[in-house]
């Protein structure tokens, strides 16, 4: 039976990034060897984090201001190198979900830090609108999209600061003006490839302001001016970064990915508010087009957890809610087809119909 597979992270990949990347674990690039038992110096591996790098900038239409990097550690390291790089004095922060959360308690460690405004008072299911940040602010860090709880800010904010962003679960699922931005990370295992590599996207010129003293393998410039090989890289996330970063281009670009988005999104949001036995559980103008969140309404709560052995049967899986939600939590990122979000609504039609 097909799975669909609608996990949060790690995440449903593309056809053609899984079958590329297990044809070079045994053979790669012709090399006669695998992608697991090659030098990261060897041309080979060099042509393929160069291409990477490349194709990042061509589809986020990456200005020369800034520079692409390819890093360990996860999204959570960047929780602390972003202000350890660039947070001298004072940097404002938006509380949207528990890993805004987490990156505000590490900016603490290096200066002042202003919680501009959180949604935590209604368990993070809505994104703040009305707030202030402050003129004398580095930067303003934002997470685009809260993977946990299934909300999204639709419209960037104007601060009148340098942005830094958390895009770890949206980044490549639309257009984005990389110009506002000191720095923008993600973690791969949702849009991009396996868990493992981290992308970054760093204005150059904010580099070399901050006082303290940098560790190396912590500071941007590090990375930067060794093409991301500082240290021996993540060889397997990152080839496989490429081979989707090339799917994407082959779909299209980042449009056309954005508009497939929208339309799988408005496909279960539809149901969701449809049918009798569920109610999505953010507020409606911030909902992600990610990550879906979603619950049982009361009187039918006892049936969370026969619908979830229902749509097992039906082979979908990865639609459990994380646990401090809750419910049901269906992540389309940008590998998801349409069909298996149609699977997943005709699976709450049928499941209606019986009770």
């Amino acid at each position: 039976m097909k799975k669909h597979n609608f996990y949060a992270g790690p995440s449903i990949l593309s056809e053609y990034t899984i079958r590329n990347t297990a044809e070079a674990v045994l053979n790669f690039a012709g090399t006669g060897l695998s992608l697991l038992e090659v030098s990261h110096r060897g041309k080979e591996f060099v042509a393929v984090n160069d291409e990477a790098r490349a194709l990042v900038k061509e589809l986020l239409d990456v200005p020369d201001t800034h520079e692409v990097v390819f890093l360990g550690g996860g999204a959570s390291m960047q929780f602390c190198m972003a202000p350890y790089n660039l947070l001298e004095k004072k940097a404002s922060y938006l509380d949207t979900g528990t890993w805004s959360s987490k990156a505000i308690k590490e900016a603490k460690l290096f200066g002042e830090v202003v919680v501009v405004a959180s949604s935590k008072d209604k368990n993070y299911t809505y994104i703040p609108k009305d707030y202030a940040v402050a003129p004398d602010s580095e930067y303003f860090h934002i997470t685009t999209n809260n993977t946990i709880y299934g909300t999204q800010i639709k419209n960037i904010p104007q601060v009148g600061v340098p942005l830094v962003a958390d895009m770890s679960s949206d980044i490549f699922s639309r257009p984005v003006d990389v110009s506002k931005y000191n720095l923008i990370y993600a973690g791969a295992q949702k849009n991009l490839a396996p868990a493992g590599v981290t992308i970054a996207i760093v204005r150059k010129d904010a580099l070399g302001k901050v006082s303290r003293p940098l560790p190396s393998m912590i500071n941007y410039q590090t990375h930067i001016d060794n093409d991301s090989m500082f240290n021996t890289p993540p060889v397997l996330p990152i080839f496989s970064a490429l081979q989707t970063l090339k799917w994407y281009k082959e779909q299209g670009g980042i449009p056309v990915l954005q508009k497939k988005n929208e339309e799988k999104a408005a496909i279960l949001y539809d149901e969701i508010d449809r049918n009798r036995l569920f109610r999505g559980t953010t507020a409606v103008e911030d909902r992600s087009l990610m990550n879906v969140c979603y619950v049982m309404n009361d009187e039918y709560r006892d049936l969370e957890e026969p619908f979830s052995e229902y749509a097992k049967k039906q082979g979908i899986v990865g639609i459990k809610g994380h646990r401090s939600v809750g419910g049901f939590r269906a992540s389309l990122y940008n590998a998801m087809p349409i069909s298996s979000v149609e699977v997943l609504v005709e699976a709450m039609k049928s499941f209606e119909k019986s009770i």
